[in-house]
Formats: structure tokens, sequence, C-alpha cells
């Protein structure tokens, strides 16, 4: 499946916005379905299993950052992307906590929106090429599935960016990754991401590594700069 031909999911209350989007992402080549309420996006998300949701974070009938983490309750291979009048910074940050790509802040380009969608699409392809598993005392590593497996055997799906994260320190394994280079690599250019971001999701990380007691992988702090991933 090529990038442009995949489902896209947008949840946006004003109609005629979310029109204008679904014309223009289907004047790209992707699949466009338009949800304008939190029960309508659920019936839609179940019924076309969508590769990417642009979700509004104001619904009628809700929050779109609860709706995104029952969302991601039930698929976590998914591109989130936040697309929000709201330019608060916590509220990026918990977006981004959710497990979302991207925050793009209303009023923006269509072009803008095309270009940090594909940068998205392409990271998520990236990560998916490596079809290597890879395997230390109990625990395993599938990028290509987006997973990991504990020391007890049970199969931990990640996110896009958890995924993107794990795949950075493991192709640097030994070597020390700073959060500034972090932050460049899985979410971009764009600064909204915070080294508190980064912290949270390395906590996710270490609690699987900490499963086995043996730490045949371990995800060290280097105080001050980043974090390196050793194995053994």
């Amino acid at each position: 499946m090529t990038l442009s031909s995949q489902k896209i999911l947008v949840v946006e209350d004003e109609e005629n916005l979310g029109l204008t989007l679904g014309e223009y992402l289907k004047s790209k080549g992707y699949q466009s379905f338009l949800a304008t309420n939190v029960l309508e996006a659920r019936e839609l998300f179940s019924k076309e299993a969508p590769a990417v949701v642009l979700m509004d974070i104001g619904l009628p009938d809700g929050s779109g950052l609860d709706l995104a983490r029952d969302l991601r309750k039930e698929r976590q291979d998914f591109l989130l992307l936040f697309l929000s009048a709201l330019n608060d910074p916590d509220t990026k940050v918990e977006g981004l906590e959710i497990g979302a790509e991207d925050y793009i802040t209303k009023p923006f380009a269509l072009k803008e929106l095309t270009l940090r969608l594909e940068r998205s699409l392409k990271l998520k392809e990236s990560v998916a090429s490596e079809t290597q598993d890879y395997h230390y005392g109990p625990l395993t590593i599938s990028f290509s599935r987006f997973q990991v497996v504990d020391a007890q055997g049970t199969k931990i799906d990640l996110g896009q960016k958890e995924c993107a994260l794990l795949k950075l320190l493991h192709d640097r394994r030994g070597e020390v990754c700073s959060r500034e280079e972090i932050i460049a690599k899985v979410w971009g250019e764009d600064k909204y991401p915070s080294n508190r971001t980064v912290d949270n999701y390395i906590v996710k990380l270490r609690r699987w590594c900490e499963t086995d007691s043996h730490q045949n992988i371990e995800i060290q702090s280097v105080r001050g700069i980043g974090y390196k991933l050793i194995t053994k």
C-alpha cells in the first residue's frame, strides 16, 4: 500500500473544515472519512480501520483527548495527529503522551498538514521496514509489528513514537543519545516535545526491560545528557 492510498479518519466538529480537509486529502490520493462527533468517530474507526486519525480536541459530545485514549486501547498501529485551536503547552504535551505523532495548531496551511502527515507516515514505514526480530534473554523486540514481548511472554503493543524511540536507542546501543537528538529524530524539528515527553516514553520502555531480572536490556540515564541502551 502506498503512503497516499491509506485511510484517514478526520474527526472535526466544524463540518465545513472537515469537508475541506476531506476533499483536499482525497485530491492527494488518500481515502478520507469525516466524523463530526465522538459517536460517529467510534463507529467509523471500528468500521474502516483507518491508518491515520486527524483528531480535533473540542468535540460537541466529549474530548478528543479522551477519545484518542480509548481508540489507542483498541489499536496501537494507527497514526494520531491532533488538529486543535488550543495552543496550551500542557495540552500539547498531554496529546503527545497519549501517543500522538504530531500536534498541529489551527489555523494551519493544508500544505503544512500534508508535509507533517507524510513525514509521520514515512517514519512509520521506516520503523516497520526492520523485519528482523531481536531476542535478548526472554525479551523480544519486533519493530515491524510495533511490539515487544516481556519476560513473562506478554506481548506489548507500542505506539509509533515509542517504537521509533526504541529503534533509535537500539540502533545506537552502547552510545549516548541526547534528549535533543531524540526529539529531532523521533518528533522532527518542532520544538514542542519537551524533555518531560521523552522521559515519560522512557518510563514505559524501562518497565518492559525491568520484567527481566537479569537485565538483558537496560536503558541507562546519562545525567544532563540523555539515554543509552545496553544489551547483553
